[in-house]
């Protein structure tokens, strides 16, 4: 399942399938910037939701891990096309319902497409990044394009990845328009998104979405990825009961 999956600029998207009894949802697993699929967090959490029947996706955006496309042609939006792509095909396999699970700029693609896609049935935010202007301002804001990413060997910065995290600048409204269950966990001691992303998060959805503060735990859930794997497929799973 999943085997030629392709976004709308026609290049294919590495996924990978975790089949579960349970068969009305899917968990869709997303990775952050210069990141991929195969992360041992997301692996964890894909595991996590199987283990209590819920089947699971995980698949790496363009230009990362094994999909196709550069990373130099890579936008946040493009992204969130990529998204798009996985839920049509979630959609044609028979999933009526797909939770969207990401984590850090995965998290922000999640937001954006759960605030005008009715085919995000709920939403689960991982250390995810909501002020996405100033996120790619402070850790990026002096590359010069064709710069690599400092300590992301391989990734170069591009202009066009500059100016859209611009152009959309904050999440804030996108935040309020999501309607669905939402569930932000974020460590205390993240040193690549501050925790005030995901309470601003729940504060302009006027506190409607859960959120798990885990303290002490820096962003890719150093030391408490088990805690998170389990926090999540508890979560989602009690969305089905």
């Amino acid at each position: 399942m999943f085997a030629d999956l392709r976004n709308p600029r026609g290049e294919r998207l590495d996924a990978a399938f975790h089949s579960a009894r349970g068969a009305g949802s899917l968990a869709v697993i997303a990775h952050g910037i210069t990141s991929n699929k195969d992360r041992p967090y997301l692996i964890e959490i894909a595991e996590a939701l199987v283990s209590r029947g819920v089947p699971a996706m995980r698949f790496s955006f363009a230009g990362h891990g094994r999909s196709e496309g550069r990373f130099e042609d890579m936008t946040p939006s493009r992204e969130v096309d990529d998204l798009g792509a996985v839920l049509d095909a979630a959609q044609a396999a028979g999933f009526a319902r797909v939770v969207c699970i990401g984590h850090s700029l995965g998290g922000a693609v999640g937001l954006l497409r759960a605030a005008r896609d009715a085919r995000v049935s709920a939403l689960v935010s991982l250390a995810g990044i909501v002020h996405l202007a100033a996120f790619m301002q402070r850790h990026f804001g002096r590359l010069a394009p064709g710069d690599e990413l400092p300590g992301r060997p391989g990734f170069h910065w591009s202009a066009a990845l500059g100016a859209d995290a611009a152009r959309l600048g904050s999440l804030l409204p996108q935040a309020a328009a999501v309607r669905v269950p939402w569930l932000l966990v974020h460590g205390t001691a993240d040193e690549l998104v501050p925790l005030q992303d995901s309470l601003d998060a729940r504060d302009a959805a006027g506190g409607r979405p859960t959120l798990v503060e885990l303290p002490e735990v820096d962003h890719r859930f150093s030391g408490a990825s088990a805690v998170m794997a389990a926090t999540v497929a508890s979560w989602v799973e009690r969305l089905g009961r």
